[in-house]
């Protein structure tokens, strides 16, 4: 079923050099199980998180449709780019929310430069990663950790700083330390807010496919910036289809069901 335009890699590389290249391994982990059986997984993860027939009726329909039209090596890409620049920003957003939320000081050397690093054209930040990494995915990856990292700083630090008093009153009227006061409370009472920054984080990240591509990146924003060039509109459709589709999955997929900000 897979089309072979799925399974092409540039003439110019060698497996060997591929191989080398930075995030291919997960790229090798997405593609090492069949489409179909990889399609199956998902749906049963859509299941398991969710409990609704709908949308993992929805899930394996998008991803059929995106096999059929022959891009699944080119999602799989450009999955694993918005993976990993998702895992970073929030391994580096979330402690420094956190570090926000405690230190008012802190926030007020930081919130400008969220603010410019929100407002700054995106094309802007390729130009010092191309600099220093030249084409590929490193400059691709870091630009859309750039764009996407003040997500889960901003709502991290909401989330936190949001707790209700009388909720860390009652903690340390207990004897909670500061690490207890974080994780058992403030952190629960944040998790929404938090998850929902994920949420964010996930779709800055997927916008930014395009970009990456124009820096050598992998994935589905090649396809699109060659019908750009080459004023190919079936291509261009094509390759902006599958990229709403993967859209639409992940934020179904990582989608709280809980009301941001209550108290559970």
């Amino acid at each position: 079923m897979a089309c072979p335009r799925s399974r092409r890699r540039s003439a110019s590389e060698t497996p060997r050099q591929a191989r080398r290249r930075p995030g291919e391994w997960l790229i090798d982990v997405f593609l090492w199980p069949p489409p179909l059986v990889f399609i199956a997984l998902v749906a049963v993860l859509a299941y398991v998180l969710h409990r609704r027939w709908q949308l993992v009726v929805m899930v394996v329909i998008g991803l059929l449709l995106i096999l059929n039209l022959g891009y699944w090596t080119e999602t799989m890409q450009t999955l694993a780019l918005v993976i990993s620049a998702t895992f970073l920003s929030l391994v580096i957003g979330i402690p420094i929310g956190i570090l926000c939320a405690h230190r008012p000081l802190v926030y007020a050397v930081i919130r400008p430069i969220l603010d410019l690093m929100q407002t700054l054209p995106t094309f802007v930040y390729l130009i010092p990663t191309l600099i220093l990494f030249g084409l590929g995915v490193a400059p691709g990856l870091i630009s859309t950790i750039v764009f996407a990292v003040a997500a889960p700083i901003r709502l991290t630090y909401l989330g936190i700083h949001g707790v209700p008093s009388p909720l860390l009153e009652a903690g340390e009227a207990f004897g909670a330390t500061r690490r207890q006061l974080l994780f058992k409370v403030e952190l629960p009472h944040a998790l929404p807010t938090i998850m929902a920054g994920l949420t964010q984080c996930i779709m800055l990240s997927l916008s930014m496919v395009v970009i990456a591509a124009l820096v050598g990146a992998d994935g589905l924003g090649k396809p699109v910036v060659r019908a750009l060039n080459s004023v190919n509109v079936p291509m261009g459709f094509e390759a902006g289809l599958c990229i709403v589709i993967l859209a639409v999955i992940l934020d179904r997929l990582v989608k709280s069901e809980r009301p941001v900000g209550g108290a559970h």
